[in-house]
């Protein structure tokens, strides 16, 4: 009888190297490691982060992709969703001929076109419950691409749901990631969970907690965030701190803080321990890009640049990070820069539409620090620091050739 579920790979990495290589390697990346991630031509002086671009899970799963293609040759290959956050990556997974499923803003994904004859790929986000047993049901083969420090933060919500604690998210309750991590609970009767984004709301849920405020609004408040059939007053008497991976860490770490300090006001600090729980979910990979790049931005730089798709919560949290202390521009790929009019397009941290600005490099000497997200292959860093230079009238030939 055929395997039809694989987490492992399939021992085809020295198949697939050099295509890797092709699609996502960098020389311009390499070289300016090699010189202590710091380069200087002319004028103008790049920094680069320590830590930035893929990450151990993106790696793992974009290799997997390959793999998979490469396992089943003649297979129908589909993924659920995009595989990570990067329209690049994705495109060329497009081009090896896999299909995406797409599920409608507050629906279901369509699995309706899938049979038993097909290979479905899930991607580094992980599917909720109820989309992995629809798909099982089918009967195809599943190729598992989820991360794991993902199926860390799974273990921690389901053992809060098993002990009859509420799981309460610091994420975005619509990524993909945290409706799989929430939908964990949904393995045990009663399981509940609540999803905060920030600190804003999760000082509602401390208020309602103190004994401040009404159900009924709350409900709203929260509409969507919560697991079907939610109620305060039963489902906030004990609580599990958990978050998605790529969110702040030191913003995950303060909002369980607050909810502690909340159960200890409610039900006395000798108490705690039967109403709260938590435990530090980001994953490892987060957390060095985070802390490099703010090691980073205590240099003095003249403008940040931030790469990687504008759905990236990875990403868009390196930005916000950088926008405290330096001007910064989270821009998609390199093609966002225009050296001929010396512009940029560019997602202005917290806003949802690009803007385009001209002028954007001071004149003079210029340094410039450049990060990644985690879904951010090298190829596209090393591209838009050669467009930087080219912006100024240089190249990086030098550096190449030594």
């Amino acid at each position: 009888m055929e395997q039809t579920y694989f987490r492992r790979g399939f021992g085809l990495k020295g198949d697939i190297e050099g295509a890797l290589a092709a699609d996502y390697h960098s020389r311009v990346v390499d070289r300016i490691r090699a010189r202590g991630y710091a380069i200087t031509l002319g004028d103008l002086t790049f920094k680069l982060a320590r830590e930035f671009g893929f990450c151990y899970g993106v790696d793992r799963a974009v290799e997997y992709a390959y793999e998979t293609r490469t396992k089943f040759p003649d297979r129908r290959l589909l993924l659920v969703g995009e595989i990570i956050h990067n329209p690049h990556v994705n495109a060329k997974l497009r081009g090896m001929g896999v299909e995406f499923l797409h599920r409608p803003e507050g629906g279901e994904f369509d699995f309706g076109s899938v049979t038993a004859a097909d290979v479905v790929l899930l991607p580094a986000f992980g599917v909720t419950v109820r989309d992995f047993e629809r798909l099982r049901a089918i009967g195809c083969v599943l190729v598992d691409t989820t991360c794991g420090s993902v199926l860390n933060v799974w273990k921690r919500v389901d053992s809060y749901a098993r002990d009859g604690f509420t799981a309460i998210i610091h994420g975005k309750h619509y990524h993909e990631e945290t409706k799989a991590t929430s939908s964990q609970v949904t393995k045990y009767p009663g399981g509940s969970y609540l999803v905060v984004r920030d600190m804003t709301e999760a000082r509602e849920v401390c208020a309602y907690v103190e004994g401040a405020g009404s159900g009924e609004r709350f409900l709203q408040r929260f509409a969507g965030k919560m697991s079907p059939g939610f109620d305060p007053d039963r489902d906030l008497v004990r609580v599990g701190v958990a978050n998605q991976t790529t969110m702040l860490s030191g913003e995950s770490l303060a909002i369980a803080a607050e909810l502690r300090k909340a159960m200890a006001k409610r039900y006395g600090d000798a108490a705690v321990p039967q109403h709260f729980r938590t435990f530090d979910t980001i994953c490892s990979a987060t957390q060095d890009r985070q802390d490099a790049v703010l090691k980073l931005i205590a240099e003095p730089l003249d403008v940040m640049v931030v790469i990687g798709g504008y759905n990236s919560s990875n990403t868009t949290h390196l930005a916000a990070i950088c926008q405290e202390r330096v001007p910064t521009y989270h821009i998609e790929d390199a093609a966002c820069i225009d050296p001929d009019a010396d512009a940029v397009r560019f997602r202005p941290v917290g806003a949802h539409a690009e803007r385009r600005v001209t002028a954007w490099l001071p004149a003079g000497q210029l340094t410039v620090g450049v990060t990644a997200g985690a879904s951010t292959p090298n190829n596209k860093i090393g591209e838009t620091i050669e467009r930087i230079a080219a912006a100024r009238g240089l190249t990086l030939e030098g550096i190449l050739g030594g």
